[in-house]
């Protein structure tokens, strides 16, 4: 009736099918942004693919716990473990407070989070939340994996099996982008706890039996989603930058706290399965925030865009391929969009009751129940889909096919499509077609000034008086406003940017 849930983990390079640790239930565990900057659309790309992944876990039944971390100290300003902490060098650079730093840029993600319609998590875990389990697990491991230099504790890769294992590090010096400390063992060893250097002051530092300093960014992790989920737990996700030093890290971390053995056995690892999503690919070099407009996801609403075009656009994409964006992409999959809201405005249009979420949300196995036999091909290969690894490019066109189904009962049509809405998250049941016009920050019209010369120019053409009509035509186009009359979406108007 359901298909097997297959995942593929990045640590042993195959598709498994999902047998959770504690039966009924899913642990998962999502590396959060470093909040000393907006995130781009690129960041974002990793929140999406793991709210599909939690909604798809919750689709098959599961009781899901799903935590996000805030790091908002440790993470230093090259990901290869060197430089200057991130929050620290924001902090000093526009003269502000480090705590105001990070409360700031949470709170856009929050809103970025909130604007894609990503679920929250059960748990949002704050690093500076957790500097004593920090100190506690970095006394536990340090007498058998760590060694004191002047400039702060470090981790020994060669007192655990397999280190790199997921990486797949091809060297003996691994990757080769780890910072190069004098007295370090091993090229590839990390910090643990970093002093802070004599003569300096930090605004974030604490006491610890290395010296006052700072926890290392792969600490974090380790500790929170121990603390919070317990090892082993089931999933580990992030982005596939993660997968090549900050990942291994942990890893290595989570064996000498466990003092697990070989990484045949994945639970070694903390996690049963790690999943890394791929880059989202911009060719202008936007991406980078050091780009100054770089590619976050307001640019994309002042430009006009509902965010949630973007989500569709990652949606078209299976997660572990390139995504490349572009302007042109992004329009084609707001289009697509569009379609979906009309297909389900038209059903609602002829159903006189809402159709209600039940208690708990839809899974595969409530709406088999609920939905008549013409409707379970349907359902079961969207649910084969997102079983296949989150294929969110083929569920995408079941639905579609769902909703283009001739004589079917519009009300089963729109349990369907609401029933498979809850793993895509498009809010099909809620949007308008109006929510999602173009409308560009730098449009010089207001939206009531434009729908009141429309309705001028439809009395107009009611009494062909076609010069008015055009007349009027003329000087919204004057003022951006593209009228569509021959738009196959039916769109009447939209903003040019």
């Amino acid at each position: 009736m359901t298909a097997p849930l297959r995942l593929f983990n990045s640590l042993t390079r195959e598709l498994e099918t999902f047998h959770p640790v504690h039966p009924g239930e899913a642990r998962v565990y999502s590396c959060g942004p470093t909040v000393y900057n907006y995130p781009h659309i690129g960041n974002m790309r990793a929140y999406v693919f793991a709210d599909i992944l939690g909604r798809t876990l919750s689709w098959k039944g599961y009781a899901l716990t799903h935590v996000i971390n805030i790091t908002d100290v440790g993470h230093l300003t090259d990901d290869a473990d060197a430089g200057e902490d991130k929050l620290e060098k924001a902090a000093a650079e526009r003269a502000q407070s480090i705590w105001d730093i990070a409360k700031h840029y949470t709170e856009a993600y929050w809103a970025d989070i909130d604007a894609l319609n990503i679920r929250q998590p059960a748990r949002w875990s704050v690093a500076t939340d957790y500097i004593e389990p920090m100190l506690a697990f970095a006394k536990e491991i340090a007498p058998k994996h760590c060694y004191e230099l002047d400039s702060g504790l470090y981790f020994d890769v060669s007192t655990v099996a397999d280190y790199g294992r997921l990486a797949r590090a091809s060297t003996d010096e691994g990757e080769g982008r780890i910072e190069a400390v004098e007295g370090k063992r091993h090229p590839a060893d990390f910090a643990i706890w970093r002093k802070t250097p004599p003569g300096e002051k930090r605004q974030m530092e604490w006491d610890s039996p290395w010296g006052r300093g700072a926890p290392g960014w792969h600490l974090e992790c380790s500790v929170m989603s121990g603390k919070l989920l317990g090892f082993p737990f089931d999933i580990h996700t992030g982005g596939i930058d993660h997968r090549e030093i900050h990942h291994p890290n942990e890893i290595a971390q989570n064996q000498a706290f466990t003092e697990c053995g070989s990484l045949d056995d994945a639970a070694c690892s903390g996690a049963r399965v790690w999943m890394h999503n791929n880059f989202l690919v911009e060719r202008s070099g936007k991406m980078s925030k050091s780009a100054g407009e770089f590619l976050r996801l307001q640019l994309l609403v002042d430009k006009g865009y509902p965010p949630l075009a973007y989500r569709m656009m990652c949606l078209q994409a299976h997660y572990r391929s390139e995504l490349e964006f572009s302007w042109d992409g992004l329009g084609a999959a707001l289009t697509r969009l569009k379609r979906l809201v009309m297909a389900v405005e038209a059903l609602r249009a002829q159903v006189a009751e809402p159709v209600a979420e039940p208690e708990g949300g839809w899974t595969q196995l409530r709406a088999h129940d609920e939905l008549d036999a013409v409707f379970l091909p349907y359902l079961a290969r969207f649910d084969a889909a997102v079983s296949d690894d989150l294929n969110t490019p083929v569920a995408l066109t079941v639905l579609e096919e769902l909703l283009a189904l001739k004589k079917a009962d519009p009300r089963e049509k729109l349990v369907a499509a609401a029933a498979m809405d809850t793993v895509l998250g498009l809010k099909l049941t809620t949007l308008t077609r109006s929510d999602l016009r173009l409308r560009p920050k730098a449009a010089a019209i207001a939206e009531a000034e434009i729908e009141a010369a429309l309705a001028r120019r439809k009395a107009a053409r009611a009494e062909k008086d076609f010069a008015t009509s055009d007349a009027i035509r003329d000087e919204l186009a004057a003022k951006g406003v593209e009228v569509m009359d021959g738009d196959p979406l039916g769109w009447e108007w939209k903003l040019g940017s």
